[in-house]
């Protein structure tokens, strides 16, 4: 390796273990690492031997990696689709609509079984279209409500919620931020997570990966065969929201007939790269005008723009420009061509090892840096065996998404549900956890393993 590789390579490892030793401070950790590789970039095209005569060459060329190039790494479509989405999911929850949801599942189940069987499948629909912590904070609540009528311990049924809610996010674009990094990576959109290249897309292998852990969760509440009396319904006074997301989903939808710049014909009319994000900025945008000019609710406003995550959309920002650094570098060769060696060659390990992997890793660190760095890694070793990238994409989503349910700090939902019972006065051990999150994560993750590899091997 170079020296600017070797370089790269250490300050990436040092950025990864500083991200899992101060997880509240994240975002300013990426930022600053994007930074050092923005003014390393800048040293090399002022004074390319600073640090020694042919530090900053690698592969016959030189490595330069400016201000305005770092700008251009970070993908604000994948930014505005985050904001935008998260806004009008706020939106969505205070018109109680997802609650009346729930009541109406919940009043047509004969007993407890079948009750968190049906409001964890629930939860994963919901979680196909929305955020998985905001599909928690939704569901949750009518589950606290029925264990408490009923005086039975909450802590099963919303740990069920929480790790089905994970699952299902690979299942749309807009489920969860991987699938709006890998829709990015790709060159996926909304239409080809259900039909890509006249195959089966991810959503019917989540689906598939749902059922079979839904029947994991029947077998573990086999005894819980006590009836519910659920009589009262939360009341909706406002549906405005629910067609604003319904809108956001239908218009993505729309859109995904109309092909990138990269992938449309000679003269083709063709959309542009942030259509996506701008659309979902646009409902969010008409929904907060409306709560603010004709409701006159500034406070909801507020509360809506308080919502979005700013912590992740840093943190993606930072890392998308210090994956542009490392890209530059040629890190994301050496790390592509270790792992193809792991396998030998062989497409079936290496596919192998990468869902493994990604399982055991996202149990233990979030799968957004993880999956952001990883997807500009998959083209590297498929082009090293030989392979179209996709099917490296789909296992790698997989393993990333279903992964996380293995422990309780393994999903963003996860830490939502157990902090929802520990305000109920419920402390989740690690064990507790995984008596559920174990089973129902390699029931999902086999089914999805063995299915992408059928569909696109």
């Amino acid at each position: 390796m170079s020296p600017v590789t070797t370089t790269a390579l250490v300050l990436f490892a040092i950025t990864y273990v500083l991200m899992l030793a101060f997880q509240k401070i994240r975002p300013y950790i990426t930022v600053g690492s994007a930074i050092i590789f923005v003014a390393l970039g800048i040293i090399a095209s002022v004074s390319p031997d600073l640090f020694g005569e042919g530090f900053f060459t690698l592969g016959g060329g030189s490595y330069s990696y400016g201000f305005a190039e770092a700008l251009g790494e970070i993908d604000w479509n994948v930014i505005m689709m985050i904001a935008g989405t998260m806004g009008t999911v706020y939106l969505f929850i205070e018109s109680k609509m997802p609650q009346l949801m729930s009541d109406i599942l919940i009043s047509r189940m004969p007993n407890i079984m079948w009750t968190v069987v049906a409001l964890s499948l629930f939860a994963g629909i919901v979680s196909a279209f929305v955020d998985n912590v905001a599909t928690v904070l939704m569901i949750a609540p009518v589950a606290l409500a029925f264990c408490k009528k009923l005086n039975i311990s909450p802590v099963p049924s919303i740990i069920c919620i929480a790790v089905s809610s994970n699952l299902q996010g690979a299942a749309t674009l807009v489920g969860d931020t991987t699938s709006i990094l890998l829709a990015k990576q790709a060159n996926l959109d909304f239409s080809d997570f259900f039909v890509d290249d006249g195959k089966a897309g991810m959503f019917w292998v989540v689906e598939a990966g749902a059922l079979v852990s839904a029947l994991i969760i029947m077998v573990m509440f086999r005894k819980e065969k006590t009836k519910i009396e659920f009589n009262s319904r939360t009341v909706v006074e406002d549906k405005f929201p629910t067609f604003l997301l319904l809108g956001t989903v239908i218009s993505l939808i729309a859109v995904s007939f109309i092909p990138y710049k990269d992938a449309a014909a000679p003269g083709q009319f063709y959309k542009p790269d942030i259509t996506n994000g701008v659309l979902c900025i646009a409902f969010f945008v008409i929904g907060i005008l409306r709560e603010l000019l004709v409701k006159k609710n500034k406070d909801i406003v507020k509360n809506a723009i308080k919502e979005i995550d700013y912590y992740t959309i840093v943190l993606l920002a930072g890392l998308f420009v210090v994956i542009g650094g490392i890209k530059n570098a040629g890190v994301i060769d050496v790390i592509g061509n270790a792992i193809s060696s792991l396998g030998s060659g062989s497409p079936f390990l290496i596919y192998t090892i990468i869902v493994w992997m990604s399982v055991i890793l996202s149990a233990f660190i979030d799968n957004i840096p993880y999956t952001a760095t990883m997807l500009s890694i998959m083209p590297v070793i498929a082009a090293d065996i030989g392979i179209e990238p996709k099917i490296l994409y789909y296992g790698l989503l997989c393993g990333a998404t279903l992964g996380g349910n293995l422990t309780p700090i393994g999903a963003s939902a996860n830490i939502a549900g157990i902090g929802i019972l520990r305000k109920e006065g419920h402390e989740v051990k690690s064990t507790t956890f995984m008596k559920f999150g174990v089973p129902f994560t390699l029931a999902a993750v086999t089914t999805g393993y063995l299915l992408i590899w059928f569909i696109w091997k």
